[in-house]
């Protein structure tokens, strides 16, 4: 998933802000991850790093992720992929609908 920013007059941005399986995809690409491979190895590698689930720029970490998806191999990128996008789907629907994140999006800063 993904989200244009904010307009502004600065170029350096980037045109969008990735989050959920589109942070996670970008992510794997860079690192060179070779499918098939284990849930374990995953973790090993990559089980600190936060990926963002929402264009707010809250973040869980891969390994709770993994954890969630409660998979112990994937075969190939898309496999993975597909099995973490309700995982962080739903992490951003409730999110969405917390009391907090109601009331940031009245407050126009």
């Amino acid at each position: 998933m993904g989200v244009r920013p904010p307009a502004d007059d600065v170029d350096e941005e980037p045109d969008v802000v990735e989050f959920g399986i589109a942070a996670l995809d970008a992510r794997l690409e860079s690192a060179d991850v070779s499918f098939p491979t284990t849930a374990s190895e995953l973790d090993d590698r990559f089980g600190h790093t936060d990926i963002p689930y929402d264009a707010a720029g809250n973040t869980m970490a891969f390994s709770d992720a993994l954890a969630a998806a409660d998979r112990g191999q994937f075969e190939s990128e898309q496999d993975l992929l597909n099995a973490l996008h309700p995982v962080f789907e739903n992490k951003r629907q409730a999110t969405s609908t917390s009391i907090v994140s109601r009331l940031r999006a009245l407050v126009p800063f």
